[in-house]
C-alpha cells in the first residue's frame, strides 16, 4: 500500500510502498478515508514531541495518530490506536476491534477528520472547565488559527454575552466578526498599544474566561492588565484556560498577578470527564450536523503529502490528506 513514511527525524514524510497491516485477532482493518495535519503530526516526526518516541519508536514508519475510515461493512468511523510502525497515513490501517467512535451518517469524512477534535478544545474549558455563564465576556487569545476560529463559533453557540478575539494575521481578524465576535484585538500592535487594547475590550466587568492559545510574551502583556492600579478588591473572578503555545511555551508570571486580580489559570483538560466527553461529542456532532460550525479545509492527495508537510501558508486552514 501507499503510505506517508518517516525516515528521520527532523524530516518530512515521503510518499512512498509500505507494506500491507495485516489484522490479527481483535484487530479490525479499515480503509483510511481522511487524516488530519495536525501540529501534533510535526512534533512528532520531529522528534520534539515528548511522546515522540513512544508512537515512533522505530523508523521507519508511517505517521498520523487517529483519522476517519470505512470498516468492511462500510460504516465510516473515527479511528486510531495502531501499532508501531503503522500510523494512520496511509490507504490501509489496522485497529484494534472496536476501538473507533462511529461517525453520523452523511458526515464529510474530511470535516469528521478536523472539526470535533478542535471544537472540543473549545467545548471542554468553556462548559466545563470554566464553566462560562451567560453574562460573561469572553477573550480566545490566539483567534486566527483553525483551532481558534471554531472556539469563537462555540463561545457563541453557548451564550456568551459578548466575545473578543485576538490574533495577527488581518484577513483572518477581519473573518471573525461574521464568526460571532464583537471585537478583535491586532496583536502587531505596540506593547503599550496592546495593553490599552485589552483594558478596553475588558469593559468595565472584565473578561470572564480566556481562552488562550498563544501563551508566551502576548500573554505576559494580558495578565499585566488584568492586576488592579491600586489596592482594591478583584472586580470578578477570570478563568484563563491555557491550551496552546504558538507565541512560546513559557511566561514570566508576577506574584501580584495572582493576588488581587481574580486570575485562575486553569489547563485546557480541566473539566474532562467520561460524561463530559460523551455529552461534548454529542453536542459538537449536532452542531455539524445542523450546519452551526465553519472551518476552511483543504484537501491534498496522501502522494502530495511531502509537499503540504512543508508548507507554512495556511493560516486558519487545515491541511486533510485524503489516500
Amino acid at each position: 500500500m501507499k503510505a506517508a513514511v518517516l525516515h528521520k527525524f527532523g524530516k518530512a514524510p515521503r510518499y512512498e510502498d509500505f507494506p500491507d497491516p495485516t489484522p490479527g485477532e481483535g484487530e479490525a482493518l479499515v480503509q483510511v478515508k481522511a487524516v488530519a495535519l495536525e501540529n501534533i503530526d510535526r512534533a512528532m516526526a520531529r522528534g520534539s514531541h515528548f511522546a515522540s518516541r513512544q508512537f515512533l519508536p522505530h523508523l521507519p514508519a508511517i505517521v498520523g495518530s487517529d483519522g476517519i475510515g470505512a470498516l468492511e461493512n462500510g460504516q465510516l468511523i473515527g479511528f486510531g490506536g495502531m501499532k508501531p510502525p503503522y500510523g494512520a497515513m496511509a490507504e490501509q490501517a489496522v485497529i484494534p476491534d472496536l476501538h473507533y467512535v462511529q461517525i453520523p451518517d452523511a458526515v464529510d469524512p474530511a470535516i469528521a477528520a478536523t472539526v470535533p477534535s478542535s471544537a472540543l478544545t473549545a467545548l471542554f474549558p468553556l462548559k466545563w472547565g470554566a464553566q462560562l455563564q451567560p453574562d460573561e465576556t469572553v477573550l480566545i487569545h490566539g483567534a486566527t488559527g483553525f483551532a481558534g476560529k471554531l472556539a469563537v463559533q462555540v463561545a457563541r453557540l453557548l451564550g456568551a454575552k459578548r466575545i473578543v478575539a485576538s490574533g495577527r494575521n488581518d484577513e483572518a481578524l477581519r473573518s471573525l466578526a461574521d464568526l460571532g465576535a464583537d471585537s478583535v484585538i491586532d496583536l502587531k500592535q505596540s506593547d503599550s498599544q496592546l495593553a490599552a487594547a485589552f483594558k478596553r475590550e475588558a469593559g468595565g466587568a472584565g473578561y470572564g474566561v480566556i481562552l488562550d492559545f498563544l501563551w508566551g510574551h502576548p500573554t505576559e502583556i494580558l495578565i499585566a492588565t488584568l492586576v488592579p492600579d491600586t489596592l482594591s478588591f478583584a472586580k470578578g473572578r477570570t478563568r484563563l484556560v491555557q491550551i496552546g503555545e504558538m507565541a512560546g511555551p513559557r511566561i514570566t508570571l508576577s506574584a501580584d498577578a495572582l493576588r488581587t486580580s481574580g486570575l485562575t489559570i486553569l489547563g485546557g483538560g480541566s473539566g474532562i470527564t467520561p460524561e463530559a466527553l460523551a455529552e461534548g461529542a454529542s453536542q459538537v456532532w449536532d452542531w455539524i450536523k445542523e450546519g452551526k460550525l465553519t472551518a476552511a479545509i483543504e484537501r491534498v492527495p496522501l502522494k502530495d503529502v511531502e509537499r503540504a508537510w512543508k508548507r507554512t501558508d495556511v493560516q486558519g486552514r487545515r491541511i486533510v490528506i485524503i489516500p
